[in-house]
């Protein structure tokens, strides 16, 4: 078995690579949820280009548990709750086994030294620029660099690195007729239903409960249903609570019942989402469904809803122009434990607006 490559493998280069005479590529995207869900449109388009390409992919525990029925995809799990006996499972797993391409898609040290257990001849990671924590030294060969990417583009970018020209994102996420039909029992087809996910991953990323509520109230006097979800963590729970206590009217409240699957569901179900910056927003693209994203730590043109960012708010430009001088790198965090505050229920109640009419009762 041949490939075609415009590089040699001394040191990392943009390549162009035909895996039209291989047989296998693994595929290291261990976490998050928003980031598997691209990671999904870039799979997808890859099957699209080798339809006959087995595909293996390095995945976390958690983000399995949405993706476990994709199709054409072998999944290893690696389980980061282990330490390191996780990373000697991992090379236990995958011993004997010789892949024709890795793809390399994750800038943290703990990929790094889970690549390290992978035997590819073609090792591709980001561009120099991007390749951190390591992630050069472990790789071949490189991806085109970026300017100013949606993760989603950075993502797609490995696609074309290997031959792949039809990069229009798409995504198809099976999900079992049981799930389908809890989400279909608790939002009937044509309801008119906002869902609020309303927790991210750090509590200061998360917007104010009574703020949260006014929307809420907002949209339950234009005819919406309005359900409250999230994980199970006692911090979406607490935040839910502190949103159904602070609302005029009656929200129903799934935080906490539901499994990923159940919540993709339910997500498709429904006619709109409010989120901040949070797994479950881009679960929501995946099904189509509109999302208002809530943005100010990070720039919502690099992790926003990507077929929703024109439906965003963002203090983000206000705020890292305050904090940064001069040219501010693309992706820079802004710091602060009360820039969500600085979101204000007008301009989210105008792009609820904006989204209503477009979606009308």
């Amino acid at each position: 078995m041949s490939l075609s490559t415009s590089s040699d493998n001394q040191n990392p280069k943009s390549t162009s690579i035909d895996l039209s005479n291989a047989e296998s590529l693994c595929l290291l995207r261990l976490s998050a949820i928003g980031d598997v869900c691209h990671a999904v449109a870039m799979v997808q388009a890859i099957q699209r280009r080798y339809p006959e390409l087995k595909i293996t992919w390095i995945l976390g525990k958690v983000e399995y548990q949405l993706l476990q029925h994709l199709e054409g995809v072998e999944f290893v799990i690696f389980d980061k709750s282990q330490g390191w006996r996780s990373y000697f499972n991992l090379k236990r797993a995958l011993k004997g086994r010789k892949f024709d391409v890795l793809l390399h898609m994750q800038v943290a040290l703990r990929a790094t030294i889970a690549s390290l257990a992978i035997s590819a001849k073609i090792r591709i990671g980001f561009d120099r620029f991007r390749a951190k924590e390591g992630q050069w030294l472990v790789t071949n060969h490189a991806i085109e660099p970026q300017a100013t990417p949606h993760v989603l583009e950075g993502f797609m970018g490995f696609a074309k690195a290997i031959g792949v020209t039809d990069l229009t994102p798409s995504w198809n996420i099976p999900v079992p007729a049981t799930d389908t039909e809890f989400a279909k029992t608790l939002i009937a087809d044509e309801s008119q239903v906002l869902v609020i996910c309303a927790a991210a991953s750090k509590a200061e990323r998360n917007w104010l409960p009574e703020r949260y509520a006014a929307v809420a109230d907002y949209a339950v006097t234009k005819g919406y249903r309005v359900i409250l979800c999230g994980g199970p963590t006692q911090l979406e729970r607490d935040l839910a609570d502190n949103i159904q206590a602070a609302a005029k009217s009656g929200l129903e409240n799934q935080v906490g019942k539901t499994s990923l699957l159940q919540l993709l569901a339910i997500l498709k179900q429904a006619s709109l989402v409010l989120a901040p910056d949070t797994g479950p927003a881009h679960m929501a693209v995946t099904q189509g469904t509109p999302v208002i994203g809530l943005y100010a730590h990070s720039n919502p043109g690099r992790t926003g809803p990507y077929t929703s960012l024109d439906s965003v708010v963002s203090v983000y430009d206000k705020v890292i122009r305050e904090q940064k001088q001069g040219e501010i790198p693309w992706g820079t965090r802004a710091k602060g434990e009360n820039l969500m505050s600085l979101i204000e229920i007008n301009d989210v109640m105008t792009q609820l607006d904006s989204l209503l009419k477009r979606n009308p009762l």
